[in-house]
């Protein structure tokens, strides 16, 4: 496995791999000079139907004389190729996480401003959802 995930260029039955660039929003790669000249070598452009982005996971599968380049993607990047290349339930799954985390981040710093703000212990366990125990212990640190 590679750590880099790749634009290649795809035919037949290999077109299923990894998702098309324009599927997973604005990817900043898309605009370096090195992937611009590498689609004008290969005469095509970014919203050619045979452009494949994949993720590093699915890099052994493209095949041997398929044309690749090796592209640097950020950590949101990557998550949306990895969403893309999903099966629907899958992705559907992978957003709910996403929101998750999303919702979970500063979730001390919260309960320990709602505990100095006055809040009792009870109540924001109540509004949070979270257990009394986890609450208390948030607010004793």
């Amino acid at each position: 496995m590679t750590d880099d995930a790749y634009l290649v260029l795809l035919d037949g039955t290999a077109a299923n791999l990894g998702v098309p660039p324009s599927a997973v929003g604005e990817l900043a790669c898309m605009d370096t000079p090195a992937v611009q000249g590498w689609l004008g070598a290969q005469g095509i452009t970014a919203a050619s139907p045979r452009l494949r982005l994949l993720p590093p996971e699915e890099t052994s599968a493209v095949p041997e004389e398929a044309e690749r380049l090796p592209v640097p993607l950020s950590d949101d990047e990557l998550s949306r190729v990895r969403n893309g290349s999903a099966p629907p339930s899958i992705a559907r799954l992978e957003e709910e996480l996403l929101a998750y985390r999303s919702c979970a981040d500063g979730r001390d710093a919260l309960l320990t401003r709602a505990f100095a703000a006055g809040v009792p212990a009870h109540r924001i366990a109540e509004l949070t959802g979270e257990d009394l125990t986890a609450v208390k212990a948030a607010g004793s640190r």
